[in-house]
């Protein structure tokens, strides 16, 4: 369980990608997102889990500007560890609770029997190489709507590729991946 708590400790707080954005916005690149990250460890919010629990559930809360108009977008993760890999399974937000507008801090405790595995996206996998975490994972969330993840995280930054794809056609994604820092002096909430 040590490398779980490593991976979550590397997730969790609040990061974005300042720096990158403003050597975009300095190259003309002014389609690329202003993104920001937070990430936190809900645990406590989930009454009922079964004992003994070893994985750990994550809030990632993701806001995107492009040309002044922000996008929200919510997410329960469960991260758990299988050997050497770290799993990643997306759940869909407790009943009542939009994408748009789910927090962390406007989560309310939730009965884990309740949660439901997301069928649309396909668990993502880990691996430790050379001290950084990569993986990811191909879902199909239609027959015809393809999303493609890789991460990449490290104590520096954590590195996000994100594309969907309609009919082989790319309708979301950069052609870089964006590069979240952490933001110093916001570890926690």
């Amino acid at each position: 369980m040590k490398s779980l708590e490593e991976f979550v400790e590397l997730l969790s707080g609040k990061f974005d990608n300042s720096r990158q954005f403003q050597e975009m916005c300095r190259s003309g690149k002014e389609d690329f997102p202003f993104a920001r990250h937070i990430n936190t460890v809900c645990n406590e919010k989930i009454k009922n889990l079964p004992q003994p629990f070893e994985g750990i559930f994550l809030v990632e809360e993701s806001y995107y500007t492009v040309k002044e108009k922000t996008h929200g977008s919510a997410h329960l993760f469960l991260f758990t560890q299988e050997q050497e890999t770290i799993k990643l399974t997306s759940y869909e937000l407790p009943e009542g609770c939009e994408k748009s507008t789910f927090t962390f801090d406007s989560m309310e405790e939730v009965d884990y029997m309740q949660l439901q595995v997301s069928r649309k996206f396909t668990p993502a996998i880990y691996r430790k190489k050379d001290g950084v975490w990569e993986g990811g994972s191909v879902s199909m969330f239609s027959p015809v709507l393809r999303f493609t993840l890789f991460e990449r995280f490290s104590a520096d930054k954590l590195e996000v590729t994100e594309t969907m794809e309609v009919n082989g056609k790319r309708t979301f994604g950069y052609d870089e991946p964006i590069l979240y820092e952490r933001i110093p002096g916001n570890a926690d909430r």
